[in-house]
């Protein structure tokens, strides 16, 4: 799972410290071992001695093991799949020219009309007509979801996905990102797998000044559920000066049905 890659991927260095530990304990051990193997003379004591040695052997040879699988996915894993999520396919549009023959319905007889008889609404030229306001179009269906977490600030805003949005496929995250002493941007993702705490996904060092395209978002990779989605900004000493969490929810589209045949 992507969300196991890039979490070992974060959490690497504490990896690595509680590695380093374990393999200097168990060095001792097999030091340990070693000294009682040749210091007694009983061959109880030494067939201990022995079997604590190889058990501490084997400890030793996890160790290195696992140290080995966790820089195979700081290295290879992790950027290998971060790239093949930034190539996941976009929706192109399709010209198809298509001749549309329609028949031409004959031209009506002359009708006399009396304007006299036709009742007109007349106007004052002082008199103000209100223009109803478009409504804005909505980003997506959108379900009830607790309030958002910041998006207080234009430095840190999300237009989609929107907050309570239901995702299904790839989309566009828009909005805005940047601060003074801008470093870099971080798209986050927070659920279950994750234990609640956040997961980066990307991480960007152009600042969005205006609303516009700041990623792509593609939820096939993930499980069914709710899902917290924070946009992150740092500045150059790496602190979080502006943020933006929204909730939402990732579910899988219906199959399209496929039309039988004889």
């Amino acid at each position: 799972m992507a969300f196991v890659v890039f979490f070992i991927e974060q959490v690497a260095i504490g990896l690595y410290i509680f590695a380093g530990i374990a393999l200097l304990l168990t060095l001792r051990r097999i030091g340990r071992a070693n000294y009682e193997l040749h210091a007694t003379r009983f061959e109880l004591q030494r067939d201990l001695a022995r079997y604590a040695r190889a058990n501490a052997l084997t400890t030793l040879a996890l160790l290195i093991e696992g140290i080995l699988f966790v820089v195979a996915i700081q290295v290879a894993v992790a950027p290998t799949l971060r790239a093949t999520l930034d190539l996941a396919p976009q929706v192109q549009d399709v010209l198809v020219d298509i001749d549309f023959n329609t028949p031409t319905a004959a031209p009506l007889s002359q009708v006399d009309i009396d304007e006299d008889s036709v009742p007109l609404i007349g106007f004052d030229n002082n008199e103000v007509r209100i223009t109803p306001t478009p409504t804005a179009t909505p980003v997506g269906t959108i379900e009830p979801a607790p309030s958002p977490v910041g998006c207080t600030s234009p430095g840190a805003f999300l237009q989609i996905p929107a907050n309570g949005q239901v995702i299904q496929n790839l989309i566009e995250v828009r909005g805005t990102a940047f601060t003074s002493d801008f470093a870099t941007y971080k798209l986050e993702i927070a659920g279950e797998l994750t234990g609640g705490s956040y997961a980066t996904m990307e991480s960007y060092t152009q600042p969005v000044e205006t609303l516009g395209v700041l990623s792509q978002f593609n939820p096939v990779i993930y499980e069914e559920g709710t899902y917290q989605f924070r946009l992150a900004v740092f500045d150059i000493t790496d602190t979080l000066r502006e943020s933006c969490s929204v909730t939402i929810y990732i579910r899988r589209s219906a199959p399209t049905p496929t039309p039988g045949g004889r």
